[in-house]
């Protein structure tokens, strides 16, 4: 029998129709992101996100279909903060979903982003905290340091300026309207996330990409001051 599947989610597992039609969907969408949040982010994502829940013993697919759309209209691009959850309820109901699912994956996309240090968190479900989790390492270590200097890139920020402060936001609107540089961004976002993380497997995870984005920042700053 012919693999009628697209050939980016041929080695993917998907444990129903409906999440492989929502990887196609979201992997078509984010086909011309150039910012870090593409589709092989998505799969990373996506992957990570099924290991913790497995690792947690929670529904498969509900994890799955959030990882899937979790970048869909992201309110980093639409400034909006409802779009994705908004967009992601659409598209399951568009799927013949049941409402309860559609609802529930929707409420979980909403709340899974980083949004300003001090902005309050939108509560999520145990599955919506696995992909959390997942979605945060993704921003740490080796990869998050990547995605970080692609994102500024992409949003125009400096590399460095060391007159420009680190800034902690109260709401959604100031981390939105900040335009910092890519060093301060991890200040202001990628080391945090260690001490934010949900799950005991996250954690243990999130100790080793933080210590190397550390080893990372020293080894800049010697770079910089032209000491190394």
């Amino acid at each position: 029998m012919t693999d009628t599947r697209p050939t980016y989610l041929a080695h993917v597992h998907t444990s129903t129709p409906l999440v492989e039609k929502a990887l196609d969907y979201a992997f078509q969408e984010l086909a011309d992101d150039a910012s870090g949040h593409d589709r092989h982010h998505v799969l990373r994502v996506y992957k990570m996100a099924q290991r913790l829940a497995k690792a947690e013993s929670l529904d498969l697919e509900i994890v799955e279909l959030i990882a899937a759309l979790h970048d869909i209209q992201d309110f980093k691009f639409t400034g909006d903060e409802m779009s994705g959850a908004r967009e992601a309820e659409r598209w399951l109901l568009e799927q013949n979903a049941p409402p309860d699912l559609a609802s529930l994956v929707a409420s979980n996309v909403a709340g899974i982003s980083f949004k300003g240090a001090g902005t309050p968190t939108n509560p999520l479900t145990s599955e919506g905290m696995c992909v959390q989790d997942a979605d945060r390492l993704d921003a740490m270590g080796a990869i998050g340091i990547a995605r970080c200097f692609t994102y500024g890139g992409a949003r125009a920020r400096a590399i460095h300026d060391p007159e420009v402060a680190v800034a902690h936001h109260s709401t959604t609107e100031q981390y939105l309207k900040h335009q910092g540089t890519s060093i301060n961004h991890f200040h202001e976002k990628l080391l945090l996330l260690k001490d934010r993380m949900n799950t005991e497997a996250a954690k243990r995870m999130a100790e080793d990409r933080h210590d190397f984005m550390e080893s990372y920042l020293r080894r800049f700053s010697e770079e910089w001051e032209a000491q190394s």
